[in-house]
């Protein structure tokens, strides 16, 4: 079967220059772009469930731009000004520079990594080992962070003030596709939620990320694509030379 419908489960690309817009011209594909997941922010009596006071602290560690905007929202909900003393700890100098949405940018008190990692930060916050670090996170996390900072003795806790939720799809929209990408297994599981008698058939299934590949296979679906690879080292890539390949 060729494919000539595809829904991309990530949000509509800012740029028209977006790779995904050359494989539909050069193959005549429809391209829609509906991410599968939303990102929403706990509610205050939510979060004070958790019996964390956001003034106790001194610094927080960012590791990504949802983290930033619901530690703000919450803040706002919860009626917290931020002093001026913050400091801020961020992944990447691009999250660095998103705080400015939402605080004036100051150098003395806004430091940031190279690679992402969180590793990447120890050397900053061990020159200011004697703050108390928050660290925002999400309802689904791993150990890594709370690890490595215990294993330097920094003073912190975890503060968890947002969730991964499905975003479900109306009555009104159609689903009628040739094939679904995926980008976590959030969206896989989605998926069975959205549509809970999903036959797969004909229908291609593509991922990016192992665990993203894993998350098809337990959920008893045929994996059809799977990136990164040495040739197609991003999801475009792969998709490009699948599609060539299959709509011969």
């Amino acid at each position: 079967m060729k494919i000539k419908k595809v829904l991309v489960s990530q949000p509509k690309p800012a740029s028209e220059k977006s790779p995904y817009y050359d494989i539909a011209e050069k193959y005549g594909v429809k391209i829609d772009f509906r991410p599968f997941i939303k990102v929403e922010s706990l509610s205050a009596k939510e979060f004070r469930q958790q019996k964390i006071s956001i003034l106790d602290y001194t610094a927080v560690i960012f590791s990504s731009r949802h983290a930033i905007d619901h530690f703000f929202h919450l803040c706002t909900e919860l009626r917290v000004t931020i002093p001026e003393t913050m400091k801020y700890f961020c992944v990447t100098e691009a999250v660095a520079l998103y705080i400015q949405k939402y605080v004036q940018y100051r150098k003395r008190k806004i430091f940031f990594g190279t690679t992402g990692k969180i590793e990447d930060l120890i050397p900053a916050i061990l020159k200011h080992k004697t703050e108390k670090y928050l660290v925002p996170m999400s309802d689904v996390h791993n150990d890594d962070v709370k690890n490595l900072l215990d294993k330097h003795n920094i003073q912190h806790a975890e503060a968890v003030m947002y969730r991964t939720v499905s975003n479900d799809f109306t009555a009104e929209e159609d689903f009628d596709y040739d094939m679904l990408v995926f980008f976590s297994p959030a969206g896989v599981t989605s998926l069975k939620k959205n549509f809970p008698d999903f036959d797969q058939k004909e229908i291609k299934i593509g991922t990016f990320g192992s665990t993203t590949a894993q998350a098809v296979r337990d959920a008893g679906l045929r994996l059809d694509l799977e990136a990164p690879t040495v040739k197609a080292p991003s999801m475009t890539a792969a998709l490009d030379m699948f599609i060539k390949e299959n709509n011969k």
